[in-house]
């Protein structure tokens, strides 16, 4: 029924499309339109996908519920933040999952195949930025333990940031 698999470069064109079609709804109405749109094609192409998979610092994991892709984790291994005193942390820079997904608990069985690799990978915790107005996010990531620990600007153009938060979870 759920099946996790790691991505590879032919992975590109895929996560490509999950990563608009799961950006758009959460995050959308967050600045002005042409400042989006800019964003999506300066982080979301096919190309960006690709030289990310060819760099072994990022791990993707795609998921499938019933044979059919519902969405995707990127994590990134020893990656300190200034709000954490831990250094060997995992910092999850996405899990995104499309909306016809929601309810299935999908979000929390990704999250946790995530975390269990970054155990594997000897990290002491992971943590993530979360815009502040995005409540769905922050209910899970506060589900699953995580604590706000700080604050942080995410850019979206030159002219535009997002307020997040900083939430960390320590193993």
């Amino acid at each position: 029924m759920i099946k996790i698999l790691k991505a590879t470069s032919k992975n590109a064109k895929l996560l490509s499309q999950i990563s608009v079609e799961s950006f758009l709804p959460a995050h959308g109405h967050s600045a002005p339109k042409d400042d989006i749109n800019k964003y999506i094609s300066k982080h979301f192409t096919e190309k960006i996908f690709e030289k990310e998979l060819e760099n072994p610092v990022n791990a993707y994991y795609l998921i499938y519920y019933k044979n059919k892709i519902a969405g995707y984790s990127k994590i990134v291994f020893n990656s300190p933040n200034n709000h954490i005193k831990a250094q060997n942390i995992t910092k999850m820079e996405r899990l995104y999952l499309l909306k016809e997904f929601y309810g299935l608990n999908l979000g929390s069985a990704l999250f946790h195949f995530t975390m269990d690799v970054s155990k594997q990978h000897r990290q002491e915790g992971i943590w993530l930025a979360v815009w502040t107005e995005n409540e769905r996010a922050i209910g899970f990531y506060k589900k699953m333990a995580f604590q706000i620990v700080g604050s942080y600007n995410f850019k979206i153009s030159e002219t535009h940031y997002n307020p997040n938060h900083i939430l960390y979870l320590k193993y």
